[in-house]
């Protein structure tokens, strides 16, 4: 029993590294590559980061809630099934896009990274999602998240909180851009609709 609060902390800071690791993520595909190696997403790669996005908005929650007190059963669960439905939304998508470039010769959409592309990294980190859903799940009542008591780590996780919402402006405000007024993307998207 005395592994439990311990087990409970850690859950949190697990759920603080999910958000965090996704803000990386999403900050890299857009820093790196959209503005670094001037390869714009496609509508495909625009919906997987919507996904990732969803899928975070389950630990957001837990995370957010835990910081205002104690989290019930019901609080987690909502959180968990959030994170499995943005994440089985996303590994649709990624699939999708893995598959219209499976055939032999096709170079795939964008560079690769480790040998795989971003999509392929995409669905890992969606299968990720769900692997660690089904376990916290599974062990909800031993692992239910409690947010310490210090506050400078209380601030740590706030700070993961307010980067994950910045992420989320920023690439609304980058994907108006690259929309501008458009309904549909092209498949290869060259310019920026809104600047055209």
């Amino acid at each position: 029993m005395a592994a439990q609060p311990v087990l409970r902390t850690l859950s949190f800071w697990a759920f603080v590294a999910f958000l965090f690791a996704y803000v990386g993520i999403l900050s890299t595909a857009m820093f790196v590559f959209q503005f670094g190696f001037g390869e714009l997403p496609c509508p495909l790669c625009i919906l997987q980061r919507m996904g990732m996005m969803l899928s975070s908005m389950g630990a957001l929650y837990v995370v957010a809630r835990a910081l205002r007190g104690p989290l019930s059963l019901r609080d987690l669960t909502l959180g968990l099934g959030l994170a499995i439905l943005g994440a089985v939304a996303g590994a649709s998508i990624s699939i999708r896009q893995i598959l219209l470039h499976i055939t032999p010769g096709d170079p795939g959409y964008g560079t690769a990274v480790l040998g795989l592309h971003l999509y392929t990294w995409a669905l890992v980190t969606f299968v990720v999602v769900v692997v660690f859903a089904g376990v916290v799940a599974v062990f909800a009542e031993e692992l239910l998240p409690v947010a310490p008591s210090h506050p400078v780590l209380r601030t740590v996780a706030w700070v993961v909180i307010w980067a994950f919402i910045a992420t989320i402006a920023i690439n609304m405000v980058v994907v108006f851009a690259e929309a501008g007024f458009n309904w549909l993307l092209p498949d290869d998207p060259t310019r920026y609709e809104l600047f055209g």
